[in-house]
C-alpha cells in the first residue's frame, strides 16, 4: 500500500477493525518513510466483476472511480470520510448482489444516486446534474422538484 503523501511502499498497520457491516476490514496505517497516517478498507470483491460501458467495452470494476465520483459530489458537504467509505462499500455490495459478473455502467450511476439521495440532497443534485447530463436549467429544476415531492410524501 503506497503512502498518499510520499508514495512510499513501506507502511505498517497500526490498528485493524471490522467495518461497520462486518464484511470489510478497516486498517489504520503509518508510513515508515514520512510517518503520515492513513486508512485503508479491505473487502471481498467478486472475481472478474466487470463494467459494461455504454459503447460496449468491458472494463474491470474499479472501486476507486466510484469513490472519486462520490467524493466529488460531496465536496465541501458535512459528510465524513467514513460515510463516504460506507457508501462506496454499499454501492459495491448492492451491485454485486444484483449482477453476476458484469454490471452496466448506467446501473452504477443509478445506485450512486439512490445512495446520495438519502445521505445528502445537495450532493445528489450535483451528481445527477453531471450523470443525467442536464442541458438546461429547466431539467435541473424538474429534478429538484421531484426530489422535494419525494421528501414531502415520505
Amino acid at each position: 500500500m503506497r503512502c498518499p503523501k510520499c508514495s512510499s511502499a513501506d507502511s505498517k498497520v497500526v490498528d485493524t477493525r471490522a467495518g461497520k457491516n462486518e464484511s470489510s476490514i478497516r486498517r489504520r496505517r503509518e508510513c515508515l518513510n514520512c510517518s503520515h497516517r492513513f486508512s485503508t478498507v479491505e473487502e471481498i470483491l467478486k472475481e472478474d466483476f466487470a463494467v459494461k460501458k455504454r459503447d460496449g467495452r468491458r472494463e474491470e470494476y474499479d472501486r476507486s472511480k466510484i469513490a472519486k465520483g462520490i467524493s466529488k459530489a460531496l465536496e465541501k458537504r458535512p459528510v465524513t470520510v467514513n460515510q463516504i467509505e460506507d457508501m462506496v462499500h454499499q454501492v459495491t455490495v448492492n451491485l454485486q448482489n444484483k449482477y453476476d459478473n458484469e454490471v452496466p455502467s448506467n446501473a452504477i450511476g443509478e445506485e450512486i444516486m439512490n445512495q446520495l439521495k438519502t445521505l445528502d440532497q445537495i450532493a445528489y443534485v450535483r451528481f445527477a446534474s453531471v450523470y443525467k447530463d442536464f442541458h438546461d436549467i429547466s431539467q435541473l429544476a424538474h429534478e429538484i422538484k421531484s426530489l422535494n415531492a419525494n421528501n414531502s410524501s415520505s
